[in-house]
């Protein structure tokens, strides 16, 4: 039976900060590495032992995952990294401070560019601070200015259903090491979840998330390791 384990990067810097980050590189706090080393050690002590790994272009994402392999002893597993698990763009609100931008313009409206399906923020200006355009490992990537989670959702699943899904149907055991967003796209994808239903889920840092799946890659359990 193929298993597929998610991983949220452990508690970021701008997580520490209550900043929206997005595409944003920011790296892990000492706490997100406790996280991070902590989900590896209850891989290995659960005996569920990942032979292939997936990560996003983002450091946090990066670094959680050679945390959690290096404390699962599996550092040395073939590892695959693609902008297409990149955490959803967040456009115009990237850098801000998540509580005075609910002041500012009202917490509703927050709400709903934050966890509405299909409404993204405003997009980002060019220029801007956190512009990535000059970032080499976005040469040739046509990097969106905002997302929602219906953007997200369209990059995510023909990367899933192109180069994971094939390692699943051969049998590895695959990691993902990633981002909220682009880890509620999978989940949402494989439980079956309604697009209404989606935004009222939250995915915790640093928290293994099993997936059984059949032949056919369908769901046929999905668990908190820490709870099995």
């Amino acid at each position: 039976m193929p298993k597929l384990i998610l991983v949220r990067h452990g508690q970021s810097q701008w997580n520490l900060e209550n900043r929206f980050t997005g595409w944003w590189d920011v790296d892990l706090t000492a706490k997100g590495e406790d996280e991070a080393r902590a989900a590896g050690a209850l891989l290995g002590a659960k005996g569920l032992l990942p032979s292939v790994a997936f990560t996003s272009f983002q450091t946090r994402a990066i670094r959680t995952l050679h945390f959690a392999l290096e404390a699962a002893g599996r550092l040395w597993i073939p590892e695959t990294k693609d902008w297409r698990l990149n955490e959803r763009h967040y456009g115009g609100l990237t850098g801000l401070d998540k509580a005075e931008t609910a002041a500012k313009h009202g917490e509703d409206q927050v709400k709903i560019w934050r966890r509405s399906f299909d409404i993204p923020p405003p997009p980002q200006e060019a220029g801007s601070t956190f512009d990535l355009k000059a970032d080499p490992r976005y040469a040739g990537i046509a990097i969106p200015d905002t997302e929602s989670l219906k953007d997200t959702i369209a990059r995510v699943l023909p990367y899933y259903d192109s180069a994971i899904a094939p390692q699943l149907q051969a049998g590895e055991t695959v990691i993902i090491a990633a981002h909220g967003n682009s880890l509620r796209a999978l989940v949402k994808h494989l439980s079956g979840i309604s697009d209404a239903d989606i935004t009222g889920l939250e995915i915790p840092t640093g928290q293994p998330i099993v997936y059984e799946l059949d032949d056919a890659l369908n769901a046929v359990d999905r668990y908190y390791l820490a709870e099995r």
